[in-house]
């Protein structure tokens, strides 16, 4: 799931580790932790878990879970009955649209002026004629220079559907540099079906549906994303091995989630999607056999840092890049300070602390993918 989405904090778990930021490789920042809970929130928490199991809660006496707690717990501490992930988002869902919370794609006159520029450079290069993955790495190449920004999905508390063509955070890159290149591909230099394959790359089913939608974990974000067949995993094809871990960091550091720690129901619902996340199988690269796999990786694949922080997947993601010379490297943006190309993949993620490999998906070409049928 994505905090990256906010996506997964990997920063708060390395100040816990080492007490220091190590500039590369946050790519998940953590949110400020609040200090306390106030009467209304928790209110709120507990009428929208009312809904789904027709229990009431004095808020006033609900004990907040630790960020220790674990998930099974949580359920005997409230005295609540066990819903699904899917009910929980109904409601949150309702909620969020009831109370006229704003969709905003971010559509500045500056961002439009950008992404046509951007359609201009695309046309002039003939990309549409170029393979899918030679398109993704022309226009992530386009964005070179341009700023790393942590947090931009969490600047607001309420869900927001957020677009930017000038500053990024690194899963806010690849989703950008997709969803333009995917248009591309075909021809579609609409802005608003621009901003709409955003919508449909980062929140389950393609839908936004408040912040529990956000597919926070990464690999969760490649799982649905290969469902709509906008990309496909092909880690365990590369002869990626099994991660073996549970994908709780979230809910274990629900103090470094504004959204969790302020509504239950929220809490919940995340719980609920990391048990779902748990059924489905992580397999990474190790670090020391990427250069192994360097002859069957492409330009343009999306390259994700699998990492050894408990209960987290991968820390940061990128693009393949190839280099001039024909080396493979990756074109990220980079925690150090903007959109850039690290030269060599393999050197790159050996300094990345905390790595154990990588995860690789592929972007399918929208070209070969069968039109829909006429009515």
């Amino acid at each position: 799931m994505r905090n990256f989405w906010s996506l997964v904090v990997l920063g708060f778990a390395i100040a816990s580790a080492n007490n220091s930021l190590i500039p590369d490789i946050l790519a998940f920042e953590s949110q400020p932790a609040v200090a306390a809970v106030d009467r209304q929130t928790k209110a709120q928490g507990a009428d929208a878990a009312a809904q789904l199991t027709g229990k009431t809660e004095n808020p006033e006496t609900t004990n907040q879970p630790t960020v220790s707690s674990f998930p099974s717990l949580f359920w005997e501490i409230n005295n609540l009955s066990k819903i699904s992930y899917s009910q929980l988002l109904e409601v949150l869902a309702r909620r969020e649209y009831s109370d006229n919370t704003a969709r905003e794609n971010a559509a500045q006159p500056e961002d439009i002026a950008r992404f046509a520029k951007i359609v201009q450079y695309a046309k002039q290069q003939n990309l549409p004629d170029r393979a899918i993955g030679e398109i993704v790495q022309a226009i992530a190449d386009n964005f070179q220079g341009k700023p790393y920004a942590e947090g931009l999905l969490d600047k607001s508390g309420e869900e927001k559907l957020i677009v930017t063509l000038n500053k990024f955070d690194c899963v806010l890159f690849v989703e950008t540099v997709l969803a333009i290149s995917r248009g591309v591909a075909i021809t579609d230099y609409d802005y608003q079906n621009f901003v709409n394959r955003i919508e449909q790359q980062r929140y389950l089913n393609g839908k936004m549906n408040g912040y529990c939608s956000r597919l926070h974990y990464f690999s969760e974000w490649i799982n649905d994303n290969q469902k709509r067949q906008t990309v496909e995993n092909i880690t365990a094809q590369l002869g990626g091995m099994p991660m073996n871990k549970t994908l709780n960091f979230m809910s274990q550091h629900r103090s470094s989630y504004p959204q969790m720690l302020k509504d239950e129901a929220t809490y919940q619902c995340i719980v609920s999607q990391e048990a779902d996340l748990a059924k489905t199988a992580v397999s990474y690269i190790p670090t020391n056999r990427i250069k192994s796999i360097y002859s069957q990786l492409k330009p343009g694949d999306i390259v994700a840092v699998a990492t050894d922080v408990k209960g987290l997947d991968v820390t940061h993601t990128g693009f393949v890049y190839r280099n001039a010379d024909g080396n493979l490297g990756l074109i990220h943006a980079s925690p150090s300070g903007a959109v850039t190309v690290a030269y060599d993949l393999q050197r790159y993620i050996s300094r990345v602390e905390s790595a154990i490999g990588i995860v690789v998906a592929r972007a399918i070409d929208p070209r070969q993918q069968p039109s829909p049928a006429k009515k």
